[in-house]
């Protein structure tokens, strides 16, 4: 179940990206769909129709985020960072140091 609400959240993240560029812009020059819409719908109406667009997934991706953050959260028990550093981390022993190889033959000088 998890795995479909977080297929679905994906989902309407790149909506929610995809729509608010097919915005027109209000004054920078950032929009990359704010032209002429062909005659489509009208300035007005196109606005109107993305911004209640826009609210929509806006809210479906919030809540889907919540219920993400809610499951993840009731799956794990709960735990303290003080009770953690409580514990003694296990002492590791040090290793023995062996020396160096002779070398097999001789070396004259």
């Amino acid at each position: 179940m998890v795995q479909v609400l977080l297929i679905v959240h994906l989902i309407l993240a790149i909506a929610l990206v995809g729509i608010i560029l097919v915005q027109r812009s209000e004054g920078g020059a950032l929009g990359i769909g704010g032209g002429n819409m062909g005659g489509l719908m009208t300035t007005r109406g196109s606005a109107s129709l993305l911004t209640r667009a826009t609210a929509v997934i806006a809210a479906c991706f919030i809540c889907t985020s919540l219920l993400l953050a809610i499951w993840s959260s009731a799956t794990r028990a709960p735990s303290s960072v003080l009770d953690r550093a409580a514990t003694p981390a296990p002492v590791q022993q040090p290793i023995e140091s062996t020396p160096p190889p002779q070398p097999a033959v001789p070396v004259e000088r």
